[in-house]
């Protein structure tokens, strides 16, 4: 039995909604950390440098959200590299946080959010990238 080729349509449409989820996350992660860079009470305690970081990758969340649009290869890339980058800030907030550093907990528990997202993401693009490549072939 042969298997059946993907409908492009199909793959086009996952990679519209994976992309979009990638810079709506992205539009929500700059909202949040500029109401807090400008005064907003998260109601937590907020560590500077990881603020800083989060809004600024937010900018970086909806660049790769564009670039999976336009090419599945190019958006998961991205999402590699987020990914990677925040797996990073991730185990170094764990760090901080188990040796009594400034770091709150609900800090490390959105690191550990954006980081499953982007895994998600780049695992997601990934399987479309195969699945298109097999219909392709």
């Amino acid at each position: 039995m042969r298997a059946k080729h993907p409908d492009p349509r199909d793959v086009g449409m996952v990679q519209r909604v994976l992309a979009l989820v990638a810079a709506l996350f992205g539009v929500v992660t700059v909202f949040a950390g500029t109401r807090v860079l400008t005064g907003a009470d998260p109601g937590y305690l907020v560590w500077l440098p990881l603020l800083l970081y989060n809004t600024v990758m937010g900018l970086g969340y909806v660049a790769a959200g564009f670039l999976a649009w336009r090419s599945i290869e190019r958006g998961q890339l991205a999402a590699a590299a987020i990914f990677t980058l925040n797996l990073l800030v991730l185990a170094a907030v764990a760090y901080l946080y188990t040796a009594g550093q400034a770091v709150a907990l609900d800090s490390v528990r959105a690191m550990l959010l954006r980081t499953v997202v982007w895994l998600l993401l780049f695992l997601g693009l990934a399987w479309l990238g195969r699945k298109r490549r097999r219909g392709l072939a």
